[in-house]
């Protein structure tokens, strides 16, 4: 496992850094022209904030084998009457997820027609913002931008950017031989974000999760990534100084992706979206408020892998991991929830898998950790090597 862990997953230090600073400072460029090129902001207009919010594993350094990924949320700024509608106890939208409605006032005065015909659907009789309505003007937004920003950059970087229907648009950023020592090409996933305060957003659900949900655009998904990263920086500060945590974490997510070179569709795709680094993750922070920290120690660490296995192996077939921020009342009081996460209603993050998949995927994962050194060893070889399953 350590052997696994130096040559395969773990980032260098100096590599990460450049690339994220490399990162910061064209998304900065690319947000700052985005913003000055927007509509005035008004009741009539969509615009963005001009800040952007780094999020995911490179920046909660759990990340592995290489820093070409990022994720971050660019808060846009909108009309006022648009109030957040929690809508997990409606039946609405996708199991396994916590969605929300943004939803206009009653009363909504005539000049924000123009707003709501361009940017809202109808929903339960009231108009709603839709989510993929704003993520189109986000993306043609961006590429209108792009021009500029690519002739002040093109001494650093060769940009471009790319979307797929319903998700996300991605900025490729390809540095200059010349500019930065680390010559890594880089995918920057640029997530349109609405802010709730207290540094809570609301994101796009992708578009899997929409299939069988009524008023889909209406909906949007959750993100409490400052609040993970809050607590992240906890347990640093609590737990010892050579603490693991984050490391099982890196070293399950390797297993899993090595494991899944193995498997046969559809269970392959399942396999993936089951283990998800979220759920990972997820499991992770539930079993560390179980136990004293020091238990994290770096010589304990086969121990406390173990550990996080057979978790999450009896949540699988118990077919329950709650969402570990939504409505939890167990949380150290140094990690302070915002009112709405607190009053949320709890979300079952396993709900979306029926049972036989779950069984087979708890039966996969225990075979995975008792075969570990052979899986490692077999699919370790270039033959097998592609991309991970899950970021």
């Amino acid at each position: 496992l350590e052997s696994f862990y130096a040559r395969q997953l773990r980032l260098s230090p100096h590599v990460l850094g450049h690339s994220k600073a490399h990162v910061g400072r064209v998304v900065a460029e690319l947000v700052r022209a985005a913003k000055a090129q927007g509509l005035q902001p008004g009741p009539l207009a969509l615009s963005l904030r001009g800040d952007f919010v780094r999020i995911g594993s490179a920046y909660e350094q759990h990340k592995v084998r290489s820093p070409d990924c990022f994720d971050i949320l660019v808060p846009l700024r909108l009309p006022p009457h648009l109030e957040p509608r929690p809508r997990c106890a409606e039946g609405l939208g996708p199991r396994g997820t916590f969605v929300c409605g943004l939803a206009a006032r009653a009363g909504w005065p005539r000049r924000y027609r123009p707003f709501a015909e361009g940017f809202c659907v109808e929903l339960q009789g009231r108009s709603h913002l839709s989510s993929g309505l704003v993520l189109r003007w986000f993306q043609g937004h961006l590429q209108r931008c792009l021009g500029a920003v690519r002739y002040r950059l093109q001494e650093r970087c060769r940009i471009s950017l790319s979307a797929c229907p319903g998700r996300p648009p991605t900025l490729h950023i390809l540095p200059c031989s010349d500019y930065v020592c680390c010559h890594i090409s880089m995918a920057v996933r640029l997530i349109p974000a609405i802010p709730l305060g207290d540094a809570l957003y609301l994101t796009a659900l992708p578009p899997e999760g929409l299939q069988a949900a009524p008023a889909p655009e209406a909906l949007w998904g959750l993100n409490a990534s400052r609040q993970e990263q809050r607590l992240l920086s906890w347990l640093k500060e609590q737990a010892p100084a050579s603490s693991c945590h984050l490391k099982c974490l890196q070293i399950l997510k390797g297993l899993r992706d090595l494991r899944g070179q193995g498997l046969e569709e559809p269970f392959c795709s399942q396999w993936g979206r089951v283990l998800s680094s979220y759920v990972l993750k997820t499991a992770l922070f539930s079993l560390l408020l179980q136990g004293p920290l020091e238990a994290w120690d770096e010589r304990f660490l086969v121990e406390r892998l173990e550990d996080l296995v057979l978790y999450l192996r009896d949540c699988l077939r118990k077919q329950v991991l709650m969402h570990f921020f939504l409505g939890n009342t167990s949380l150290p009081e140094a990690v302070a929830l915002p009112r709405f996460l607190k009053e949320a209603a709890p979300v079952n993050l396993l709900a979306t898998f029926d049972g036989p998949t779950l069984d087979l995927a708890a039966f996969q994962l225990i075979n995975t950790w008792i075969q570990a050194p052979h899986i490692i060893r077999m699919y370790s070889s270039p033959r097998y090597l592609r991309p991970a399953l899950t970021a």
